[in-house]
């Protein structure tokens, strides 16, 4: 898989994109990540990427010209019909983990990091550009969501996590969350491990976990397990 990152503050991406689960993906070559700075595609010598929104109000817009000379200069080499654009925003399909799954089936994924009030409407107009959103809640920093939405991605694809079925089998991935899980020491502070995890009974200990996933979603997340119901009748 190819990411392309268009992003007017890349110092928010570049750390968090080489630790843990994204840098072995990038290492393996399982996954390449490329940030394009917004400021590098202006054509001013402040480097503006924003401007005040026709029509007057509060806040600031995104400029369309520079996101449209990025998008085009990754298109260069990379052509557009096999690409998909995101645009972080609020008003975005929300992520959910059956949308990580269809991302990561992806070849080429191209975000664009909104920032202030907006982006200006008109990219839509140039580009078949879709919305994405972490949640109802606003962020300062589209760059935030879209690393929310890479890494969802990203520990999806074969041979970046070790064990591919741990990914699969995470909470969401058929509208159960998951069950509690324990490590050594069996013993600490006179909390014990549950004995149904000790006793080698692979069929009582799934049994187990299924029943906690089913009690803990009914309790935590009521409308996930109404779902979990439908999607078993």
């Amino acid at each position: 898989m190819r990411i392309d990152i268009i992003t007017g503050f890349p110092g928010i991406l570049e750390e968090p994109l080489n630790q843990s689960i994204i840098k072995i993906g990038r290492q393996k070559q399982i996954v390449e990540i490329e940030l394009h700075d917004l400021r590098g595609y202006t054509d001013d010598r402040h480097r503006t990427i924003d401007d005040y929104p026709y029509g007057g109000g509060p806040g600031m817009v995104l400029k369309v010209e520079p996101i449209a000379r990025a998008l085009r200069d990754i298109f260069k080499t990379y052509p557009e019909q096999d690409a998909d654009i995101l645009l972080t925003s609020p008003r975005g399909r929300t992520l959910t983990q059956k949308v990580a799954t269809e991302l990561s089936l992806k070849e080429h994924l191209i975000f664009i990091c909104g920032h202030y009030k907006g982006i200006d409407e008109r990219i839509h107009a140039l580009f078949d550009v879709s919305e994405i959103s972490i949640g109802d809640f606003v962020l300062s920093s589209g760059e935030i969501a879209a690393l929310v939405v890479v890494d969802s991605i990203v520990r999806l694809l074969p041979g970046v996590i070790k064990d591919i079925e741990s990914a699969w089998s995470d909470s969401f991935s058929d509208n159960l969350l998951d069950a509690p899980y324990y490590t050594r020491p069996e013993i600490f502070e006179e909390k014990e491990v549950p004995k149904v995890l000790l006793s080698g009974n692979h069929a009582h200990i799934e049994q187990w976990r299924q029943k906690q996933r089913e009690t803990i979603t009914q309790e935590r997340r009521p409308e996930l397990y109404k779902n979990y119901l439908k999607s078993i009748k």
